[in-house]
């Protein structure tokens, strides 16, 4: 499908090559039929019933088009019900630029429910073009500067009728939708193989380790049947801390550093690279690869009841980091893994002290009881979740580019 790049200020930077008229400019509200949704909100939600959208799926769970809905109410009279092809917008929220997106309803018999602008377009506009140019550029920013309110923030039908419309002919604005609808396509199947890996792992993961008073996991490599060894951290490991670094020393480049913030902002079991940098200072603490990290300080005893291993050297060891380096008894990944998760973590949740500030020490982690099978089973666990990681990183960043894509695209292709 090509496209070739133009420059006229009636056209988008990008275009398809067939296309060489100019847009056209009209107010949105000479080319639709405007209502409001009805009468639904979160309390009226039950486990099954009739679907319905609420405004507030269109910022938590953006989509150009819905198409299917996991939320139900019990119909009241009055109800609006999509026909199909309608454009809605939120018409109220927590800021301007949360409702000022559009999205259309690709169904028939979805509820739609209060706090809803709907537009019904005539035949001169494309359902998807118009969601697509509301969401985005030009028309979007104005959107924003129409929306009104401080705490709760609204826009009213009123607005949307005024809005500067610039747009193609009908088959020009087809193709630019289905252009987009086929990235959005590829993003929610590459959203859905993540979803699937992560929710796979988690599985294994609750399943390969002892639950409470066990020895043994309920799920196993076949070729190991041994119980498991019940013994303190502490007889197992080096304990040091990191040193001396916060997010005011970061750099644009420089010495690569983890800080411990890292473990639970954009949590890894092995980090290996890392995009925060800083100048080295003296008795910076430098890793020599294998480290266990586990956070010193966090908001809550979920947040740093969790371990990664350091797989690279040369990374700088930022303060508020526990560094654990293990005997050749224990696998770090093992180690990080079981931490992370089941009873080790529940057990440093519990170890973890204080109020606005949670801190856990390495005096705390010694006494941890850890559940271990042998060296071997522990790699081979190890080497399995890091085929989880591996799969579910490389589909993360698919899914990066593809989003990237689109928005740049979305950059270029409306005028």
């Amino acid at each position: 499908m090509g496209v070739i790049k133009i420059d006229k200020k009636k056209y988008p930077t990008l275009r398809f090559p067939e296309f060489t008229d100019d847009w056209e400019l009209r107010k949105l509200g000479e080319l639709a039929i405007f209502s409001k949704g009805n009468g639904y909100t979160k309390n009226d939600l039950t486990e099954k019933g009739n679907p319905i959208v609420l405004y507030g799926r269109l910022y938590t769970k953006y989509e150009t088009v819905i198409n299917e809905v996991d939320t139900f109410v019990e119909m009241k009279d009055k109800s609006v019900v999509s026909q199909g092809n309608e454009v809605v917008v939120p018409a109220s929220g927590e800021t301007a630029e949360d409702i000022s997106r559009a999205s259309v309803v690709g169904t028939k018999g979805l509820i739609l429910g209060g706090d809803l602008n709907i537009i019904k377009l005539n035949n001169e506009i494309n359902s998807i073009f118009l969601a697509l140019t509301i969401s985005n550029g030009t028309q979007q920013k104005e959107m924003i500067k129409r929306a009104q309110g401080k705490s709760v923030v609204h826009l009213h039908n009123s607005d949307l009728k005024q809005l500067n419309l610039l747009y193609p002919n009908f088959e020009e604005q087809s193709k630019i939708g289905s252009f987009f609808k086929q990235f959005d396509e590829a993003i929610a199947l590459h959203q859905s193989k993540l979803d699937l890996l992560k929710e796979q792992k988690k599985g294994f993961l609750q399943k390969m380790f002892p639950k409470n008073g066990e020895k043994v996991p309920e799920l196993r490599f076949w070729e190991f049947t041994d119980d498991w060894e019940l013994r303190k951290l502490g007889e197992l490991a080096i304990f040091s801390k990191g040193n001396g670094y916060t997010k005011n020393d970061l750099t644009e480049k420089g010495n690569p550093i983890v800080l411990y913030g890292r473990l639970y902002t954009k949590y890894e079991t092995v980090i290996n690279e890392v995009d925060t940098f800083v100048e080295m200072k003296d008795k910076s603490v430098v890793s020599q690869g294998n480290e266990v990290v586990v956070p010193a300080s966090g908001e809550t005893a979920e947040d740093i009841s969790r371990a990664s291993v350091v797989g690279t050297k040369g990374l700088i060891l930022g303060g508020d980091l526990n560094i654990i380096k293990l005997n050749n008894e224990i696998n770090s990944i093992f180690l990080a893994l079981t931490i992370s998760n089941g009873t080790q973590q529940k057990e440093m949740i519990k170890r973890a002290q204080g109020k606005s500030v949670v801190h856990l020490h390495n005096s705390d982690l010694k006494q941890l009881n850890l559940l271990y099978p042998n060296f071997e089973e522990q790699s081979k666990i190890g080497s399995f979740f890091k085929q989880f990681d591996e799969a579910i990183a490389l589909h993360q960043r698919k899914l990066d580019m593809l989003k990237e894509q689109k928005k740049s695209f979305l950059q270029k292709m409306f005028a």
